[in-house]
């Protein structure tokens, strides 16, 4: 690494959901304080303050938006609602390229109701994809498939494994379509070091087709839901610092993304869980 390399903690961004009790501006100034440069927002907030004032915002505090959360949920049949989810993942990528990101992070959908069809669920996935691809790069955003675990499979996301995520991506221009590596969702997966290296090895200015890497641990037992159980960094069964050393190695340099839904999380002090994070990230992840 040069001299002139970001350090990893420099690398740092902290997802909006991870201290949701935070307004945007307490986010902004809360990282500022403690030293993060990076925050992956989330739209509904955006849209409530406005992204141009959120742009700003995160600018005058210093930071950089490093993902937009989330489009997608692509997999309806019905071609009304088809229509309509491409007309907001338009707009949602013109909310990231307001906000002067280049990464919007896609939740693809789930099984429409009634439906057994996943290798039609996932056909539809790229379907959109080959459509808002180009729309996206002519903002000079990129386009993150996110696998996330089986257990959202049927309900949320019927792409599950990285090598998923890239057969889809793959399919299409580099600078259009990414993925994302979250630990949460991939850290059962005994194929994922070789998908990290595949996704470095289709190439893009920075060495790697990974759009974002994103972390949170895993903690059994899962709550009901499933939805807010991802773990503190350091509290559970994944290794961290090996997936933070795959990504490395893939070419990947951008953002190290802490996220992390979790109701004990937002119960507390959001300048104590910040600085918890800064620390079990240099102890877990560097």
């Amino acid at each position: 690494m040069s001299d002139d390399a970001p350090t990893l903690l420099d690398r740092l961004s902290l997802n909006q959901q991870t201290l949701r009790q935070w307004s945007l501006p307490e986010l902004a100034d809360g990282c500022a304080r403690a030293g993060v440069r990076g925050v992956g927002l989330w739209r509904a907030p955006v849209q409530e303050y406005g992204a141009a004032a959120a742009a700003r915002l995160v600018r005058d505090a210093g930071l950089r938006v490093t993902s937009l959360c989330r489009g997608g949920f692509f997999t309806a049949l019905d071609p009304g609602e088809r229509a309509a989810a491409l007309d907001d993942n338009r707009a949602a990528v013109d909310e990231a390229a307001a906000l002067g990101t280049d990464t919007l992070v896609l939740v693809s959908g789930g099984l429409p109701a009634g439906s057994r069809d996943l290798p039609g669920a996932r056909e539809r996935v790229a379907d959109a994809l080959g459509e808002l691809g180009p729309y996206a790069a002519e903002r000079g955003v990129r386009l993150a498939v996110e696998p996330l675990h089986p257990m959202y499979a049927a309900d949320r996301c019927v792409v599950s494994t990285l090598a998923q995520a890239l057969d889809l991506a793959e399919r299409f221009p580099a600078e259009q379509v990414g993925v994302v590596v979250d630990t949460y969702h991939l850290w059962w997966d005994d194929t994922v070091g070789a998908q990290i290296g595949r996704a470095g090895g289709t190439g893009t200015e920075n060495g790697s087709r990974i759009a974002a890497f994103q972390l949170a641990d895993w903690v059994t037992p899962l709550p009901a839901g499933v939805l807010l159980g991802r773990g503190q960094l350091g509290d559970g069964v994944v290794d961290l610092r090996w997936f933070r050393q795959r990504v490395d190695a893939a070419g990947y340099r951008g953002p190290v993304e802490v996220e992390i839904f979790h109701p004990a999380l937002w119960a507390r002090d959001g300048t104590e869980v910040l600085a918890e994070i800064v620390d079990r990230f240099l102890t877990h992840v560097g």
